[in-house]
């Protein structure tokens, strides 16, 4: 095993035993502690309130934007990414994700044309291009065999679903062990789409995003779906860092982003995950004072870091 440990809890929490000590984090997130902001309608819409130039960043980023997603149709679907994750090399191009796909039938899909709908369904979810920063990033955290990859999936799900972020406050908002509130969800799902979506659709979407949020860690159990804490690690810190970090945070803002929130961690929590993702060389920090400076300069081409920095 590497350097980061995760151990087993009743919570169904990974953490990593090394910075600050594993039983001071145990202590730190507990059914009462993990990270729930204030009631919100719903988490806020990528660039609701920005302008076209900004939209275009964050798609060339990685988001998706609109009111469309995959999420009518498909959930996450976690096993077919970690099959296509273990088949395909990080530094393969897009089209190599694709060839596995309908070519090779890696998913073990019985005709071409399933074969193609999920190489549609699974680029639209992530976009699978290491041209794309947000996938990048997503393989590069990624771990064979990792309790955290459901949350690393879910955190891009969310980036380029605009239906499965519809999805997230209602559940982000219940205490561990709580019962998931269908109609609140369906609700939300409704908000976002303006009411353009038939309400079997809208069923549709809150029975696909319920799995989507339980095969991250987020829910459990089957008819009756119960809160928990999802299994966080350095490498979901992370990718949820950089994905607010591409929205314009910075610094101690960082911390607090919806993004941060999806992990159900404390602050202390979340600062000793930062502290690990340093050491395993996914993110740049310097901590001090009081100040927080994070940076991805070093995981960005300079069109991207341009991009990211709004300068181009």
């Amino acid at each position: 095993m590497n350097r980061v440990t995760y151990l087993a809890r009743s919570s169904h929490t990974a953490c990593p035993a090394s910075s600050r000590g594993a039983s001071q984090i145990r202590r730190q997130t507990s059914r009462r502690s993990i990270v729930v902001a204030p009631m919100a309608t719903r988490w806020p819409q990528l660039c609701e309130n920005g302008t076209g130039q900004q939209a275009q960043r964050l798609e060339r980023v990685g988001f998706r934007l609109g009111e469309k997603g995959t999420h009518t149709s498909r959930t996450m679907m976690l096993e077919e990414l970690r099959i296509l994750f273990r088949e395909v090399p990080p530094e393969a191009p897009r089209a190599a994700y694709v060839e596995a796909v309908v070519v090779d039938n890696a998913l073990r899909k019985r005709t071409e044309a399933t074969r193609k709908l999920s190489a549609q369904r699974l680029s639209e979810l992530y976009a699978l291009d290491p041209a794309v920063p947000i996938f990048r990033f997503l393989r590069r955290c990624w771990r064979d065999g990792d309790a955290q990859n459901g949350v690393l999936a879910l955190l891009v799900a969310l980036a380029r679903d605009p239906l499965l972020r519809a999805t997230a406050e209602p559940i982000l908002r219940l205490r561990p062990g709580e019962e998931l509130r269908r109609q609140e969800v369906a609700g939300s799902v409704q908000e976002m789409a303006g009411g353009r979506l038939n309400p079997s659709t809208v069923d549709k979407v809150v029975r696909n995003a319920a799995s989507s949020w339980t095969q991250s860690g987020h829910l459990h159990g089957r008819g009756h779906k119960l809160r928990r804490i999802a299994p966080a690690g350095p490498g979901a810190a992370a990718l949820a860092l950089f994905l607010g970090y591409s929205e314009g945070e910075r610094g101690e803002g960082l911390l607090g982003t919806h993004w941060m929130r999806a992990l159900d961690l404390t602050r202390d929590t979340a600062l000793a995950l930062c502290g690990d993702a340093k050491r395993l060389g996914f993110i740049d920090m310097s901590y001090g004072g009081g100040v927080i400076d994070i940076s991805f300069a070093a995981h960005l081409t300079q069109q991207e870091k341009e991009l990211v920095l709004g300068t181009h």
